[in-house]
């Protein structure tokens, strides 16, 4: 045993060995005295614990590995947890706006929200955490609680109403576009349904968009599935210029520099903590050099089985989802419904460790739905956990965000300042009154403001659609519109 001991690392190590001596001649040498030994079996054993594991060897190649490790960016993991927040209290919105008098009573709180996930009691302390978006008022006949949405929440709903429908004619384009990325130039309709919201379309596109532009879009039912499709009539070729390409065109107009370096290449943005060693360095590289077909073109005449078109049709794959993202609202989609699409535009299997080999171009988040859901982001789009060039939707969603976060505290003083005028008024008639002296001027004052207030408060009920202005003490029950629970039980369900 001793001998065994006394062997140098160099002996152990096949990296110093001859290239004609392998693995194999150095385990069958050492085998060959260890069977002379009397404590064989423990001799083999430490023989193999070191031979075995020897340390771990940086790669060295000049490609991107596979599998990576994802490193985290908190800028947008924040943004993922105010959008949490946002998920519950949309689904909380919906359900109160599809009751009569958009109101609920709180003791059937409990029961509507269990199919939101929640549990017994949840429901109340959710929506006490939110006060600048729901209200918890007293019945004024029945003397019972019921929740409503504030004004605030109301505004914020027009607001976004008028903002869709200001923006259909690019939620249009975005659909000719998202359906010429298809290899047939056709998608099924519920995976689009399922992300509408994504791509800025109403609740109702297959009537108001699919519809009605008959010369864009054609709806019909396939006979093997029995599922609708959506399918684009014709292909514009105005509509095939990818977003990163019009990036690479003004980059190549202010800063200049090589074509070659230029022409294919991504913007890359390395989350903070990511190791990049010089390997890594030539490997992106050439990466960046590779040309490839683009997403818009048809590759059903090449030979993809060679090494170099494989190659190509990854990059292609990583400009699909780079247009895919760029084509969505706030240039985020979740992982899953980008795998609706997956075989209608030629991307690979394994989505997550595919877009983990370009974690300089896209981030994936774990935070929502308690990691079940996975959203990707386009970094090139975000700075700081902002979008760089809003819109007039993402704005007016980034407003719900604003009242999810506002403190407490200050809806408190709100409702105190709104209540500190009637005091005042009050004080003042009881002093008159005390006083002996004649009160009918400031009667009338207070009359005439009082009638102010109703009609600013009939006002606003004609604006926002306000029907808590009138309770009615009957309420007739409605089913809950279910689309996002089942988008979510839908999305859970993919495989990657």
């Amino acid at each position: 045993m001793i001998w065994f001991l006394s062997l140098s690392p160099k002996t152990l190590n096949p990296k110093f060995h001859p290239p004609q001596i392998t693995k194999m001649h150095i385990f069958h040498s050492i085998s060959t005295k260890l069977s002379h030994s009397k404590s064989t079996f423990k001799s083999l054993t430490l023989f193999a614990s070191l031979f075995l594991q020897s340390p771990k060897q940086f790669s060295q190649s000049t490609s991107i590995p596979k599998k990576q490790q994802r490193i985290r960016d908190h800028g947008f993991d924040d943004y993922m947890e105010v959008e949490k927040k946002n998920r519950k209290v949309i689904k909380f919105q919906d359900l109160l706006l599809t009751q009569p008098n958009s109101m609920i009573a709180i003791s059937r709180l409990d029961m509507l929200a269990r199919r939101f996930g929640f549990k017994q009691y949840e429901a109340g302390k959710f929506i006490l955490k939110f006060p600048h978006v729901f209200e918890v008022f007293e019945h004024p006949v029945q003397r019972i609680l019921y929740c409503r949405l504030t004004r605030k929440s109301l505004l914020q709903i027009e607001q976004e109403k008028q903002a869709l429908l200001a923006q259909l004619p690019l939620a249009v384009t975005r659909l000719r576009k998202l359906l010429m990325l298809s290899n047939t130039g056709r998608l099924r309709l519920e995976h689009v349904r399922i992300a509408r919201r994504e791509f800025g379309l109403p609740d109702d596109f297959e009537y108001s968009v699919v519809l009605k532009y008959p010369d864009y879009f054609r709806l019909f039912d396939a006979k093997e599935t029995r599922n609708k499709y959506i399918e684009a009539v014709e292909r514009d070729p105005g509509l095939t210029v990818c977003a990163v390409e019009s990036v690479r065109e003004r980059e190549y107009r202010e800063k200049g520099g090589e074509e070659e370096n230029v022409r294919f290449s991504f913007r890359v943005n390395f989350p903070p903590g990511f190791r990049i060693g010089k390997y890594y360095k030539i490997a992106v590289w050439k990466w960046q050099r590779l040309p490839y077909w683009l997403p818009y073109e048809d590759v059903s005449g090449y030979d993809l089985r060679s090494l170099e078109a494989q190659k190509r049709m990854e990059k292609r794959a990583v400009a699909t989802i780079h247009e895919l993202l760029s084509l969505t609202v706030e240039k985020k989609i979740t992982l899953e419904r980008i795998a609706h699409f997956r075989l209608a535009m030629d991307l690979p299997k394994k989505l997550k460790d595919f877009l983990l080999q370009h974690q300089g171009i896209f981030y994936i988040s774990t935070r929502g739905n308690h990691g079940k859901l996975h959203t990707v982001f386009l970094r090139e789009a975000y700075k700081k956990g902002e979008l760089i060039v809003p819109n007039d939707l993402y704005l007016a969603r980034r407003k719900l965000a604003e009242l999810v976060l506002m403190s407490p505290r200050k809806a408190i003083v709100d409702r105190r300042l709104v209540n500190y005028r009637k005091q005042d008024d009050n004080d003042e008639i009881a002093d008159h009154v005390e006083n002996g002296g004649d009160h009918s001027n400031t009667q009338e004052t207070v009359r005439q403001d009082s009638e102010e207030e109703s009609m600013d408060s009939d006002e606003d009920c004609n604006i926002y659609s306000y029907d808590d202005c009138s309770i009615n003490s009957g309420y007739a029950h409605k089913e809950v519109n279910n689309d996002d629970v089942t988008d979510d039980a839908e999305d859970t369900r993919v495989t990657e």
